[in-house]
């Protein structure tokens, strides 16, 4: 049972989950709104302001952890942990279950083979390269300027070959200083919201016996895929595809490579044991699993089945990371 001493830091971190969340999804509907009054192109709206924004719940928890770590305000073995675990949480999330989500709901589907081979296999490989400099436990500041580097790379061949994902529909802005405060309140709030987080799970993790990680992914983790949640009933709503996949496999490029790479190359980052020997794998396995049947049994398409399995599948994956890797 819960005493009433944790009880109210977990109340106060569910507070800053929900503004840091809300935050995040306000600055970027005002950001579009603000591109669109611009006619800043769709591919570069896309591959930027819906790429990150979808993403800024994570990437503002990395750079706030990282800020901490080196400052001394936070514990750098903990607060690494958390957004470690956080980042894995969001990511599976988003791979397995909301996928698997959009699947169900949508039915038979059947991806572009161009989006294949230009963004889907992108996140796998970003997967494995995050996979490839945290092996030896720690991601050290060269290692995060490598992860931004490739994201820096990949977001190049995005615009310069016109592969977009799916836009929300947001109208053009009318009120253009409005829009611009509400974009930059709605970034204060994901800074505050991050800070107040990693502050919260820092006490969650003292007083309880789970893991910062363990924590992150539960929390950060769960929290910080809403976004993209929204991104699949609306692309389902509208029986557009591109808007949900698009989204969930462009925040599945952006998290490890652009936030991971960003905190690492701020403080660096000690490397929980699970991460490497479970949730990195588990990502990449799934990844390689979904493009072999695409390629070969399912014939190029994916349907409520296979959704069904992604669905079972995340839940087979935070089961086990709780059962095998609860004090991490």
């Amino acid at each position: 049972m819960v005493d009433v001493s944790t009880l109210q830091p977990l109340l106060v971190g569910a507070l800053a989950l929900a503004i840091l969340v809300k935050s995040a999804q306000t600055a970027v509907g005002a950001l579009i709104r603000l591109a669109k009054h611009y006619d800043v192109p769709d591919v570069v709206v896309g591959v930027t302001i819906v790429a990150v924004g979808t993403s800024l719940p994570e990437i503002g928890s990395h750079v706030i952890a990282s800020l901490g770590i080196v400052s001394g305000a936070l514990d750098y073995t903990v607060t690494s942990a958390t957004v470690l675990g956080g980042n894995m949480g969001s990511s599976v999330t988003q791979q397995l279950l909301l996928f698997g989500i959009f699947l169900v709901g949508y039915g038979r589907y059947r991806p572009r083979q161009v989006f294949l081979t230009s963004t889907f296999v992108p996140m796998v490989l970003a997967s494995v390269l995050v996979l490839a400099v945290a092996f030896d436990g720690t991601i050290s500041r060269v290692d995060g300027l490598v992860l931004l580097a490739a994201y820096v790379a990949h977001t190049y061949y995005a615009v310069t070959h016109r592969e977009r994902g799916g836009v929300p529909p947001e109208p053009e802005s009318k009120r253009v200083g409005r829009d611009a405060l509400i974009a930059l309140l709605g970034l204060v709030g994901v800074v505050v919201g991050s800070y107040v987080v990693l502050e919260t799970v820092e006490i969650i993790v003292a007083r309880l016996r789970l893991g910062g990680s363990m924590v992150g992914l539960v929390t950060i983790g769960l929290a910080s895929a809403l976004p993209e949640l929204s991104t699949v009933f609306e692309g389902l709503r509208r029986r557009a595809p591109d808007i949900a996949v698009g989204t969930l496999v462009g925040s599945n490029i952006v998290n490890p490579l652009l936030a991971i790479g960003l905190g690492g190359a701020i403080s660096t980052y000690q490397v929980p044991e699970a991460v490497v020997v479970w949730d990195l794998p588990v990502k990449i396995l799934a990844g390689v699993v979904v493009l072999g049947w695409v390629w070969t049994l399912g014939k190029g398409s994916l349907g409520r089945r296979e959704g069904f399995y992604m669905v079972v599948a995340y839940f087979a994956f935070v089961s086990g990371r709780l059962l095998l890797f609860a004090a991490q």
